[in-house]
């Protein structure tokens, strides 16, 4: 393996040398960065080619990528993440059993080494739900949501996932405490204007939008919705569409696919 070979080298010449005590322990320490970052870079690069290969419908060939990143760097949470989103998707195009505990238990491993990894909470929370274990869902947001009451990240899967299950009132509440804790996040602006666009209100739909905008959103979804809605919103603000004009929102809570690793964590 790469990692192992430069370690070897980069090792050797420092035992040969005896250096003081304090010297060789800044030596070392230089030493096992300079391997963390050589080993992110291997595994930065085996799980960008999974993700291709995921991309491209190729999935065992993604399987074996992922499992040689999580070899060469086994704290990234990342390569856990992927490795469970592919047997995830497997899941759901076979239905096999094996499959679906093959993604649960590598979602968990995931969380085991990122307790605060967002996507994987989320697809966690997506697959129990999948599988009719819906008290199992919330209680893993919530059960998140709890050990960190100053984040949005909780609050805004718990309102996706309320959404998704017809509970508008409670994704409402859920979003209104994610911009408590963060006022400036784009997510819960973005996901509050779906709501309230979902519900009709096109004026504060478009106003969570902008704000959004202004906090740094700028994807195309976005901004197609911005003008939509401009449309439809008279200068007084009250929206042009006739009664029972069926309001195009964006996907719900949905199960995200692979994503690269950073280099360096």
């Amino acid at each position: 393996m790469p990692c192992a070979r430069f370690r070897h080298l980069i090792l050797t010449p420092v035992a040969v040398r005896r250096p003081s005590t304090a010297r060789h322990g800044a030596v070392l320490l230089f030493v096992a960065l300079l391997c963390a970052s050589g080993c992110g870079v291997v595994a930065h690069r085996q799980n960008a080619d999974g993700v291709r290969q995921f991309q491209t419908g190729q999935y065992q060939a993604a399987i074996a990528n992922f499992e040689q990143a999580i070899a060469t760097n086994p704290g990234d949470a990342d390569g856990y993440y992927n490795l469970a989103s592919t047997y995830h998707r497997l899941a759901k195009l076979t239905n096999q059993p094996a499959n679906w505990k093959m993604a649960e238990d590598t979602y968990n491993l995931c969380l085991d080494r990122n307790p605060n990894h967002r996507d994987c909470h989320r697809a966690l929370a997506v697959l129990l739900s999948e599988e009719q274990r819906n008290e199992e869902a919330f209680r893993l947001l919530e059960g998140w949501a709890q050990k960190n009451p100053s984040s949005a990240d909780p609050k805004i899967e718990l309102a996706r996932l309320s959404q998704e299950f017809g509970n508008t009132t409670q994704a409402r509440e859920q979003l209104l405490e994610a911009l408590a804790a963060s006022p400036y996040d784009s997510r819960a602006l973005v996901a509050l204007g779906q709501l309230n666009e979902q519900t009709g209100n096109a004026t504060q739909a478009l106003a969570n939008y902008q704000r959004a905008v202004v906090s740094g959103e700028n994807s195309p979804q976005v901004q197609s919705r911005i003008a939509a809605l401009q449309s439809l919103v008279q200068p007084t603000g009250l929206p042009t569409a006739a009664p029972g004009t069926r309001y195009v929102t964006m996907p719900a809570s949905s199960a995200p696919g692979p994503t690269t690793s950073p280099i360096i964590r």
